[in-house]
């Protein structure tokens, strides 16, 4: 794509680019190798640059070195990453679980994860969602299937339409008034059979966290109770989000909305909609009028969907400072947040765009919460095999304040919060593994991506010369196998070409064929140094080289030119 037209200007950008991920990643990093053993089973919003290393801090550790007796071109297995992203529903034998419309619950030390099950096929286009899954985690590493906790498609929900549809929810905890017990309320939302069948709002309950929840029988917010509308989908994606006040009292809010933004109170009982103004009905309106469910987009820039109340605690659990409302933002979906000092009675102030559209999912949902001492930001995207916006997968990554309680930028990253990044850069030669710098587009027709361009030279973004190491596709039980996955474009990975150019690439059909192109063989860097060279496992011979600047699949001949070494810098 453009490659030779653009060698020149990138050459002359890469002259003034600042040091790849991080200041701290070393020069004359070596390549990360252990022996082969016994196989184991936007437009561009800002971010971040990797971490720094301290003053204190030695400099990178190489993920190893191969054999001083090892010979080039012998086999040998690279340190994967240890974890990598999504959290839940991968598959080394290709059965994946497609979810999406995270949500998470914390209670006491376990998390919750709610999702809606995907069950579309690849060439599907639109949502096929029967029911609603759990997972729990103790340390959102590692995850627990928990089961079906709510089935549109077994008729758990008596008064919906439609047996396809289990979108956003939210399950939360609390003490039940009539019994003095602790029950878990999941919130969710489907098309109403009884609501001119418009999507509407719907709780159901449990005495567990993983079910089964009984449904309340009816909707808790009929789409025909609010108003003004736009669509018939105005009233989906509920979010809850309970406190006790400076005086005592406890405030249950419910939000939700499409396109248009609603909140209102809920009674003690968690099932029934507050009657603020005690006229004995549930109006919808605007703030000041008087309604018992308030419609208020003003300060909401771009408003699609997926609202996710949330506000900081201290150590003893009270709340302060503002409101904060995440969401969707536009088309393709942004992750954005705005503030108010009311959810009731205030305008809210826009903070701004937090993460561009994913390389992988026309949609997203966030789930933020405090876990662990910290607070977390899961999030969907398209990453696993074959995955869309219509076949998704949950992501999580640390989200920050400032000093000032701003949310910084959120990167979509595909190591997460504890996974290996690395650096690859030629052992004899200033060529850096790195893709062309390119927003996620808001256009669907770009996707899904196959053909990013990929060069051997330090980009300006740091971000873009920073790789994940993961199992290679073609065959996760060979350990001297890798696939390359990017760092900030998560599903996109160093695929090799029938006509021996390598590209970044979406595995978007889930093909033994594509697996192949996307997986290389770790061999002993060909130049005899202690670093590393890339076999194509689909072009065997073949390796991956800096050849003017780009990468291409070469013989080895030019060993210098494929021989590298793997830094980690992070």
């Amino acid at each position: 794509m453009m490659k030779k037209l653009v060698l020149l200007t990138l050459a002359l950008v890469m002259a003034l680019s600042v040091f790849a991920c991080t200041s701290a990643a070393p020069q004359t990093a070596q390549a990360t190798a252990v022996p082969a053993t016994e196989a184991p089973t936007e437009a561009a919003t800002e971010a971040p640059a990797a971490p720094e290393a301290t003053a204190e801090e030695a400099p990178a550790e190489p993920v190893g070195a191969p054999d001083p007796a090892a010979v080039p071109g012998e086999a040998l297995a690279l340190e994967k990453s240890p974890f990598v992203n999504p959290i839940v529903g991968k598959s080394d034998e290709g059965d994946y679980t497609f979810c999406g419309d995270p949500a998470v619950l914390i209670d006491g030390d376990t998390a919750y994860l709610y999702v809606g099950h995907d069950t579309a096929k690849i060439t599907d286009g639109g949502y096929i969602m029967p029911d609603y899954l759990c997972y729990s985690s103790k340390d959102l590493q590692n995850w627990t299937y928990e089961g079906v906790v709510f089935s549109m498609k077994e008729g758990d929900c008596k008064w919906s339409n439609d047996k396809t549809s289990a979108w956003a929810s939210q399950a939360v905890k609390h003490t039940d008034p009539a019994t003095g017990k602790e029950l878990y309320y999941l919130y969710y939302c489907t098309w109403g059979r009884t609501a001119q069948g418009k999507q509407s709002i719907g709780v159901a309950t449990s005495e567990t966290p993983t079910g089964r929840f009984t449904d309340l029988g009816k909707a808790l917010v009929a789409g025909t109770v609010t108003g003004p509308e736009t669509s018939g989908w105005n009233d989906i994606d509920p979010t809850v989000w309970i406190e006790t006040d400076e005086n005592g009292e406890e405030h249950r809010y419910l939000a939700w909305g499409n396109g248009l933004f609603y909140v209102c109170e809920l009674n003690e009982d968690m099932i029934s909609v507050k009657d603020r103004n005690g006229d004995g009905k549930i109006t919808s309106g605007a703030i000041g009028s008087g309604a018992d469910i308030i419609n208020q987009q003003t300060g909401l820039q771009d408003f699609t969907e997926a609202p996710w109340l949330y506000r900081r605690t201290d150590e003893t659990g009270k709340a302060y400072g503002p409101y904060y409302l995440f969401y969707a933002h536009g088309w393709r979906e942004k992750m954005a947040y705005a503030t108010a000092d009311s959810l009731m009675d205030s305008e809210w102030t826009f903070g701004r765009v937090l993460m561009p559209p994913t390389a992988t999912s026309n949609t997203n949902h966030m789930a933020v919460f405090d876990f662990l001492g910290k607070t977390w930001f899961v999030y969907h995207n398209g990453s696993l095999p074959a995955g869309h916006g219509f076949r998704r997968s949950p992501c999580i990554t640390e989200l920050h304040f400032d000093e000032n309680g701003g949310v910084n930028r959120i990167p979509e990253t595909a190591a997460g919060p504890w996974g290996t990044v690395v650096r690859i850069e030629q052992t004899a030669g200033d060529g850096i593994l790195t893709h062309l710098q390119l927003a996620n587009s808001s256009g669907d027709g770009a996707y899904p991506m196959l053909d990013v361009d990929l060069a051997m030279e330090e980009e300006t973004e740091p971000l873009n010369s920073c790789w994940v190491l993961v199992a290679g596709k073609a065959d996760p039980a060979d350990d001297t196998l890798v696939s390359i996955q990017s760092e900030n474009k998560p599903g996109l990975y160093v695929t090799a070409e029938d006509d021996e150019t390598l590209y970044l690439a979406q595995d978007a059909d889930a093909t033994a064929q594509t697996a192949e192109k996307q997986t290389f063989r770790s061999v002993s860097a060909l130049d005899g140094s202690d670093g590393v060279s890339f076999e194509s496992v689909a072009f065997p011979g073949r390796y991956l080289s800096c050849v003017d600047g780009w990468t291409e699949l070469t013989d080895g001949s030019d060993a210098t030119a494929c021989s590298f070494a793997v830094t980690p810098v992070k």
